[in-house]
This record gives C-alpha cells, structure tokens and sequence, in this order.
C-alpha cells in the first residue's frame, strides 16, 4: 500500500506552484528532451503531439501544476488519474518505464530551476512522483490482469487484419478487424478505443489510438479514422491499409463507456468524427431494445463530410425509442432540409437546453476540443450534474503523465 505523503513533501510542493506557473513548459520540454534520447522510451509516445508547438508539453505543464496544487486533496484528481491508466494501458507502459520520466522529471526541474531546486524540493518532488507513480502502476497493472482474464481478450500487441475498408464519407474510412490467429475478441465496452502499434517506412513506430465505432460481437472490431491534414497514421491507413493488412493492436481501454444499466433517457452528442463512440454506444442500445428514449445528436459540415448517416438512420428506424437529429453546419447547395439533414447550422445552446431532458438525461458528448469545451459547459450551466455528463476528446488529455 502506497505510504501518505508526509507534511513536509506537501508543503514543499506547493511551494513551488509559483515557480511551475512561471516555468513549467521549459521544465517540460528538458523534461521530454531528456526522455526521448532512450529510442524505447520515445517510441512509447504519439510524437506529433510533441515538438515546441505541441499540444502534448502544454498538457503536461497544466496536469503538473493542478498535482502540485492539489497534492493535499488528490482525490480531486481521481478522474484524471484514472483516464490516465487507461491510456498507459493501450500505451503498453509497464512499471520498468517509470524511473526513466522520475529521472527525466527531476533532472528537468534542477536544470530549469537552478539554485532554487534544492535537495529538499528534488527529494520532495521525487517522493510526490512516486506516490502517484504506485497508484498509477496499481491500477494499471488491473487493467492488464483484467484484459488477460477476459474471454477473448490478451496483453501486449495481438496481430488483426484488415477484412474490409468501407468509405464512410469523404474524409472517414472504417477498417474491419479480425484477429490473425483466428480466435475470438474480448468484449470492449461501448465508447472504449483500440491503441495501434503501426510501423510506417521512414518513421519510428507510431502509435495511435483509435475509438471502436461499433457494438461488442466477439469475432472483430470496427474503427472509423478520419483522414486528419498532415496526419501521419491517418493518412498511411487510408492510403494503405487494405483487405490482408495486419496491424499490432493491444486490448481495448478507456474510461469513457456507456454504462453497463441504462436507467435514465441518453444523449448522444457528438461533432464530425466524435460520431465513432457514438455508433458504438447506439448499435448496443439498438441491439438491447433501448428500453429508455435515446436521442443521437451530430454535428457535421455537409452531406459529403456526414458519416454512417444511412446507418444510424436504420438503427433509429427499426425502434421508436431512438430519436436522430443532424445538424449541418454548410449544407450543399442541393442537399435538402428534411431528407440530408435536420437543422441548418452548429448545435447551439438553446437548442441543446429546448430539445433534451436536461433534468432527467445522461449525455455522452465526444468531439473536437471547442465543440466539447462549449457542450459540457452549456450542459453544466443549465444544471445538469456533472456525474451525468460524460464526454471523451481525441487528442492529448490535460492530465499528468499522459503520453
């Protein structure tokens, strides 16, 4: 059992909360400088999320400051912490990796800092380090038993091809997985995500991770990737992974799921290719009768840019407790009110507050980070508790150690 943190750690953390504020980036930045000099430990990040400009370092600056600022009341923190272990999980990050980032961390606040990182801040900061590098490794090392145990299910990189592509829209393709050696696939959760070891030519290995777009059927998975500007791991899967391509995929994870015991109306809210968990979510509320209203909301350009449109339409007709509105934001010149598309427009505000139970639903919102940010703050707003609004971004979580 991880020891508590003795009172002169704590306050000698938050002491340095002024100096995070003023230098944290610089300290994240050696911080990786230092790590990525280990080709081991590199490989184990998305790189594109890196750089001066990355969204990676920012991330991480903030998770570091809201730790130390938090460090007497951790329990603020456990959301964060356990999105975390989810995403180390797919990353494969086992205990042995992580006195490399202790040492790297360290080593980056005594280089930043100077004369002002004593030993007594180092020798705190390296307990505080370690106090949330036991809890992490203790629940991720769950996980693992977790994925080991179950029917179907395995750890570390499990080779599946490539049965068929489909074009979901000018900008999304869906892949459909089968493991090569032929055996059956552990249930994954509705709203979880498979993490890609993908060996690119001229690259070191990338890793991606990508939601599952459909419901739980033992025998394959489904990923729906939208072709990202200058995205590397996008751009190879749409160029060249076909029917036979094998690709390294580790066990389902994450901690953003639709709940096993439906009770109360859902809300599926979801912008441009957030749709991905969403799809899943519903085909399982579709297949298990929807016993509750449902009611799937999507954002999106235009007819060219709207994914499983016909899809999600068939799974709504075929029960009448499923309600779809679509809203387009340009719709094309002959696209036609009704027939392509709901709502002309962006999901505002009072739509969303006019046309959802807000005092009864649960809501599920994945998206880009401006369309999450505005939705989760319009939901919170207008009273809805913050235990019934559950959401998932892709991109780099604002968190402390994510990688």
């Amino acid at each position: 059992m991880t020891q508590p943190l003795s009172d002169q750690t704590i306050a000698l953390v938050k002491a340095t909360v002024p100096a995070l504020e003023a230098h944290g980036l610089d300290i994240v930045h050696e911080m990786y400088s230092r790590m990525f000099q280990n080709p081991e430990i590199r490989d184990l990040f998305n790189q594109s999320h890196h750089g001066d400009a990355g969204s990676q370092p920012r991330a991480l600056t903030g998770a570091i400051l809201a730790y130390a600022s938090n460090i007497e009341n951790l329990g603020a923190l456990a959301p964060a912490v356990e999105r975390i272990a989810q995403k180390h999980v797919g990353l494969q990050i086992l205990p042995e990796h992580y006195p490399h980032v202790a040492e790297a961390l360290l080593g980056a606040i005594k280089a930043v800092l100077g004369d002002a990182a004593t030993d007594e801040i180092l020798a705190a900061w390296g307990e505080a380090y370690w106090f949330l590098a036991n809890i992490l490794i203790a629940r991720e090392q769950r996980v693992y038993s977790e994925q080991k145990d179950a029917s179907g299910g395995w750890n570390g990189w499990r080779e599946f091809r490539v049965e068929d592509v489909v074009r979901e829209s000018s900008v999304i393709n869906s892949f459909i997985l089968r493991p090569v050696d032929g055996g059956a696939v552990m249930r994954h959760k509705p709203g979880q995500y498979l993490t890609f070891w993908l060996e690119i030519p001229g690259h070191p290995p990338v890793k991606r991770n990508y939601s599952i777009s459909a419901a739980p059927n033992r025998e394959t998975y489904r990923i729906s990737v939208k072709r990202e500007p200058h995205g590397l791991a996008s751009g190879w899967l749409h160029d060249h992974a076909k029917p036979g391509t094998v690709l390294k995929v580790a066990a389902p994870a994450g901690e953003f799921f639709l709940a096993a015991h439906v009770e109360r109306p859902v809300i599926l809210l979801s912008g441009g290719v957030g749709l991905t968990p969403m799809v899943a979510m519903l085909e399982t509320l579709a297949e298990g009768g929807a016993r509750v209203p449902v009611h799937y909301v999507h954002g999106t350009h235009d007819r060219d840019t709207h994914a499983m449109r016909d899809h999600v339409r068939a799974l709504a007709g075929g029960n009448k407790s499923i309600t779809v509105t679509d809203f387009h934001q340009t719709p094309l010149e002959d696209e036609v009110a009704g027939q392509d598309y709901d709502v002309a427009g962006i999901i505002t505000d009072e739509w969303l507050t006019a046309n959802t139970p807000l005092a009864e639903a649960d809501y599920y919102i994945c998206g880009p980070r401006p369309f999450l940010r505005h939705a989760v703050s319009t939901l919170s707003l207008a009273g809805v508790p913050s235990d019934r609004i559950h959401y998932e971004f892709f991109g780099p979580a604002d968190e402390l150690l994510a990688a």
